[in-house]
């Protein structure tokens, strides 16, 4: 396959993952969420393992930042390795969120496969507190994190880059839902 073959094949799977599937309600339905979230004084947290945390942090800033919606993320590298250190990595989520979630707080995950232990474990403890759980995954479309979400994004690919920046465009088209508009300045 010649390097313009495989670019041709390459966007062509971004298009269909971006364009071809309407996400729509499901991103109005975000919208709603995180305002009423706001509205009573409650924040967003949104978490992800590796890429997915780098989305994670890019988005709350903005979130907060430009759409004026609390939100936080769990990628201080001394809480990770504290509580992972402490507890072990498949429960260091769980117990972040046990020392930061508040009753009313919104809970968006971000997993590529879906299947990420620290993950499943957050969802479950989300649940138990009766939390809304937002997903976003890729892969299988049964996967562990995704059966658990009450709002669920999810891609239609086992690409890594094509699943993570799907989430991050998806997420951040929310963002620019809430601000009315996709061009503003940074300040």
């Amino acid at each position: 396959m010649s390097d313009h073959q495989f670019l041709s094949s390459y966007f062509a799977r971004y298009r269909e993952a971006l364009l071809d599937t309407d996400v729509s309600s499901q991103l109005i339905q975000l919208k709603e969420l995180m305002t009423a979230t706001h509205a009573a004084h409650r924040k967003t947290i949104i978490v992800g393992n590796g890429g997915s945390a780098a989305i994670a942090s890019h988005c709350t800033v903005d979130f907060t930042k430009n759409a004026r919606i609390r939100c936080v993320n769990f990628n201080e590298s001394g809480l990770i390795t504290c509580l992972a250190n402490d507890y072990g990595y498949e429960y260091w989520i769980e117990k972040a969120l046990e020392s930061y979630v508040d009753v009313g707080d919104l809970l968006v995950l971000i997993s590529s496969s879906g299947k990420s232990s620290n993950m499943i474990r957050a969802a479950e403890y989300a649940i138990h507190q009766n939390l809304m759980l937002v997903t976003f995954t890729g892969f299988a479309p049964d996967n562990a994190l995704k059966i658990r979400g009450k709002l669920n994004f999810w891609v239609d690919s086992h690409a890594y880059n094509i699943v993570e920046m799907t989430h991050q465009i998806w997420l951040l088209a929310v963002c620019d839902l809430i601000i009315g508009k996709a061009e503003y300045p940074a300040s």
